[in-house]
């Protein structure tokens, strides 16, 4: 079988980083952000966070290929804002947001004796 293990698809191994930034440098404020073991769920939600921020001219991601567990994230913001900046931002504000959910769902779960 040529599937690589299971365990490849969300394990780093010793010495990987989970983000790499690659600045692109023929576009203008724009970089690329890899991130590895991950897949479309996160790569839809970090992108639709970054389309949310006003300076963020362009968001967009893409798996290059099924059997590899890594995401490839790219942003283009304005001059005055940096791209890490943005990606920053995105993750931080899409923490609180599903904190926020959590905190919601315990509630509601509360609220109706199902603990």
């Amino acid at each position: 079988m040529n599937a690589p293990p299971p365990f490849e698809s969300f394990l780093l191994m010793d010495g990987e980083k989970k983000i790499i930034v690659e600045k692109d440098t023929k576009v203008p404020n724009a970089a690329s952000f890899i991130v590895l073991k991950e897949d479309h769920t996160l790569g839809n939600c970090i992108r639709a966070q970054l389309l949310r921020d006003p300076q963020v001219i362009f968001a967009g991601y893409k798996v290059p290929h099924p059997l590899e567990h890594r995401l490839v994230i790219r942003v283009q913001t304005t001059p005055d804002y940096s791209p890490v900046e943005a990606f920053t931002n995105a993750i931080t504000d899409l923490d609180a947001e599903i904190s926020l959910l959590e905190e919601l769902f315990k509630q509601a779960i509360k609220g109706k004796g199902m603990e």
